[in-house]
């Protein structure tokens, strides 16, 4: 077998592992029965990392529409879980961010995760990171 046969083989084998392991991480209390689903976690992780966003915005870093977004942050909005007001600048333009209440939920929930991330990648180059985040992103393409 080849040595890409070899990397293939084994990403084969460790892909479902993390899968299973990330979905088996456990929804805090307050968030529990909010029928949460890994989009969510998607739209979470760029407010708590990038801070508050317009709707524009999110759509494009999640690779939807902006009717898709403004769905999603409807119903976390009636949940509590985010708040939506208008941009001081722009009334049509709406701004999003995660309320307050829930704020240290999402974050601790998200935070083993982006640990795990930190732990893999802190040894590597930036050029050795580079490659890495471009090869995930080519095999998410090749799906």
């Amino acid at each position: 077998m080849s040595s890409v046969d070899d990397s293939i083989r084994t990403l084969l084998l460790l892909m479902p592992r993390m899968v299973g392991r990330t979905k088996r991480m456990k929804v805090p209390d307050e968030l529990a029965g909010l029928n949460l689903a890994p989009r969510h976690l998607s739209l979470f992780a760029y407010l708590l990392f990038d801070g508050p966003l317009g709707v524009n915005d999110l759509a494009e870093r999640l690779e939807v529409t902006p009717a898709t977004v403004s769905l999603m942050v409807g119903e976390l909005t009636r949940k509590g879980i985010l708040d939506r007001r208008e941009d001081p600048t722009d009334r049509r333009r709406a701004i999003v961010t995660l309320s307050d209440a829930h704020r240290p939920s999402i974050d601790t929930w998200l935070a083993r995760s982006a640990q795990a991330w930190r732990q893999a990648l802190e040894p590597l180059t930036d050029k050795e990171r580079a490659l890495f985040v471009n090869t995930l992103k080519a095999y998410e393409d090749a799906l």
